[in-house]
């Protein structure tokens, strides 16, 4: 996937790649080194080299990153004395040993910028300043050292630390962040970095593409001075950068966040939508505006493959026979989590027993008793005497959760188990490293004549993993370890902790492919042995109550799914697959049903475009033209669907004033008659149309004096003969 994914971003204007450095797979053991495969540092390199761009190395090695212990191996936990991330030697010996391990690696490559290579720029540490200043002169000291210790790595580019106010000379400090518009580095001679934009609004790759090429076209003058900045009117202002040898480029800035204005500019007037920018490359012509979405738009679907999946098998993980395995352990009282599995699993079983006598009240018809069950994290599934009794969940607010139910015992011996299972460890605050996973009580039984009975104290049984992990089922090699049973049988009661395997065939075809897992529950899913990762069809809450880019972004914004699946479609590389027999495992905790689990493949169904009459025309305006006013050229729609489809009707057009958006749009007050029949014959049968904005190409103005644009929504369907898909 690489090569297709690098070079997307280079056609989308793109000139640097930027990657962290997973220590945690690049060194899952101390000493033992994995570069091997997805893991290959330096192919990716070279890769990035070959297409033609730059690339920054951020090694890190502390990453955050959604990633696992961010980055670190769990291992590192352990070396006896550390401190993680403070002037901390153990820390550092070992972080400076994996640092070097790399840079060592890029250099005998040479692969740095200095030796000929992509790599232009490097990373040490990562969005350590609030920590820094938290612990003081420990934090700072170690900030200093770090810089100093990857400076004098001698790899001939420059350092950078993110989100680091006081990264020491030569180090760089960089933003990363929503907005970085009122950051600057912490010395006038270090360059502005902005090293992460987070993905706020999701702009179009198209939009973004045209975005770049503005962006480029201003680069002589953003390069070469800072800005003037003017005002323009109450929300509005001009960022002009301007040189001595005549390079001019201005950014016109409305912040109104619900009114278009109309503004004056070096005598010219331009109009700018609420909360959006417009560039200006020759401080004369806009070339692109922030708010006016040009490029096409896409409605997708999720559609069935040609793929059947075979008949489904099963193998039932047999919790009656959890004491009878060699590789538990016993303990009096409860054991964190990690301390037990060192994250060789996710999952972690307490196992403990209780006697009840036959005189117990709740056993001659009073009320059953209940468990309560105190976690640090992630969540349980509590079973008694084998059958499934309930589960309960930490959220991403707060890792700590209570179970609370009632539990059918019987007379005699009862056994307690619980599945605690961690859903990724912790990447981020301070000391994370210390923090707790897993059951630490109170394990309470309410409801007995004797009253509440703590179990917290009493002998528990430890077992690691799942029998299933143990006997490598997820593997090619592994599955023919054990009886497979067929599948109907073992859904009639919809079992929770089952391994369901089945065999497909790659579909036909380049769309992307997901598995779609709606009829599961909470697991984890292999293809071939690879892992395609944790899946949870949880319902997602927020607000989704309406839309507006208008304003600040932040993330309770402009949400959509709620009441749906947080994920129902589960990527499936193409390169993964082989033409025939690809084997699919799924692992499922809480009972869901694998027959209704497909392979679908990621269509186009519909696109879509909205251009004003005087849309900014980046691909009308060239370098040369500095400083002279472009002949107008009017804009156009430019429409097409993917290979294999073309354009088998138009669901909506409308010259005039059409309201909407891409889906539902509809006719607005002014609307020219002959909008479909200029549509359809332009664009029916064909793959990709293109139909000019203006008065003249459909027959007349349909309201004189009013702003006009042209909204469409073509239908794609596939070709004849592309049909089996």
């Amino acid at each position: 996937m690489w090569e297709d994914l690098i070079q997307k971003a280079k056609e989308g204007g793109i000139d640097v790649i930027e990657t962290y450095v997973f220590w945690n797979v690049h060194e899952p053991s101390p000493g033992n080194y994995n570069f091997e495969g997805r893991y290959d540092l330096v192919r990716f390199m070279k890769t990035i080299q070959r297409a033609g761009l730059y690339a920054h190395l951020r090694i890190g090695p502390y990453v955050c990153a959604e990633w696992n212990f961010g980055g670190f191996p769990v291992w590192l936990k352990y070396v006896p004395g550390i401190s993680f991330r403070t002037d901390n030697e153990p820390f550092k010996r070992a972080m400076q040993g994996f640092t070097e391990k790399i840079v060592g690696m890029m250099k005998s490559e040479r692969l740095y910028e200095s030796q000929g290579g992509p790599i232009i720029l490097s990373q040490i540490e990562n969005e350590y300043g609030a920590q820094s200043k938290l612990l003081g002169a420990v934090g700072q000291n170690y900030v200093n050292w770090a810089a100093k210790m990857a400076v004098e790595m001698g790899t001939g580019v420059p350092w950078v630390m993110c989100k680091e106010d006081d990264a020491p000379d030569p180090v760089i400090n960089t933003c990363n962040g929503f907005y970085c518009d009122k950051f600057t580095p912490n010395r006038p001679y270090k360059p502005t970095i902005w090293t992460e934009a987070w993905s706020g609004w999701q702009p179009k790759y198209g939009h973004l593409k045209e975005l770049h090429k503005a962006i480029k076209m201003c680069e002589r003058a953003l390069v070469s001075t800072d800005p003037v900045v003017t005002s323009l009117g109450n929300f509005q202002q001009a960022y002009v950068y301007s040189t001595e040898s005549g390079d001019c480029a201005a950014f016109l800035s409305n912040y109104d966040l619900k009114s278009s204005v109309r503004v004056m500019f070096n005598n010219m007037h331009y109009n700018l939508p609420p909360w959006s920018i417009s560039i200006l490359p020759d401080c004369r012509n806009a070339v692109f505006n922030t708010a006016k979405v040009g490029v096409q738009t896409s409605q997708m679907q999720m559609l069935p493959t040609n793929s059947q999946m075979f008949s489904w098998e099963s193998f039932d993980e047999d919790i009656s026979s959890l004491d009878d395995s060699p590789a538990t352990i016993t303990a009096t009282g409860l054991l964190e989590q990690i301390n037990v599995t060192r994250d060789a699993s996710d999952y972690l079983w307490y196992i403990t027993s209780v006697d009840i006598g036959s005189s117990e009240s709740f056993l001659r018809g009073g009320e059953l008793p209940t468990l309560i069950v105190q976690s640090t994290g992630h969540a349980v599934h509590v079973f008694i005497n084998g059958q499934l009794s309930g589960s309960a969940y930490g959220t991403r607010e707060d890792r700590r959760f209570r179970y609370t139910g009632t539990v059918n015992l019987r007379a005699g011996t009862n056994t307690i188990a619980l599945l605690s299972v961690a859903v990724g460890l912790p990447n981020v605050g301070g000391n994370f490293e210390t923090w707790n996973t897993g059951i630490l009580g109170p394990i309470v039984l309410h409801g007995l004549d004797q009253g509440k009975w703590d179990l917290s104290w009493q002998k528990w049984t430890y077992q690691v993993g799942l029998k299933g992990e143990a006997m490598n089922l997820a593997s090619p090699n592994g599955i023919s370890s054990v009886e497979w049973m067929q599948s109907s049988l073992v859904l009639q009661n919809k079992q929770p902790l089952t391994w369901h395997k089945t065999y497909f065939d790659a579909p036909e075809g380049d769309e992307p492919l997901a598995l779609d897992m709606e009829g599961m529950g909470k697991g984890q899913i292999w293809i071939n042995g690879m892992s395609i990762g944790r899946y949870w069809t949880a319902p997602a809450t927020g607000n989704c109550n309406g839309c507006d880019y208008a304003g600040s972004f932040r993330p309770p914004k402009c949400q959509l799914g709620c009441g749906q699946p947080t994920q129902r479609w589960y990527h499936v590389p193409r390169s993964w697959l082989k033409p025939n027999h690809n084997l699919l495992v799924v692992f499922e905790e809480l009972g869901g049903d694998p027959s209704r689990i497909s392979l679908v493949k990621r269509s186009v169904s519909s696109v879509c475009a909205d251009v004003s009459e005087y849309h900014p025309n980046i691909r009308n305006w060239h370098i040369e033209s500095y400083g002279k006013s472009e002949e107008f050229h009017p804009p156009k729609v430019h429409l097409h669907c993917n290979a294999g489809q073309t354009i088998s009707s138009i669901k909506f057009a409308s010259f005039g004033t059409p309201l909407g958006t891409c889906g539902n749009y509809e006719q607005g007050a002014c609307h020219s008659p002959a909008s479909y029949a200029i549509l359809e014959k332009k664009c029916i049968g064909k793959q990709r149309c293109i139909v000019t904005v203006s008065n003249s190409n459909f027959g007349q103005d349909p309201c004189p004096n009013v702003l006009k644009r042209l909204s469409v929504e073509a239908v794609c369907a596939p070709t004849a003969t592309n049909r089996r898909g």
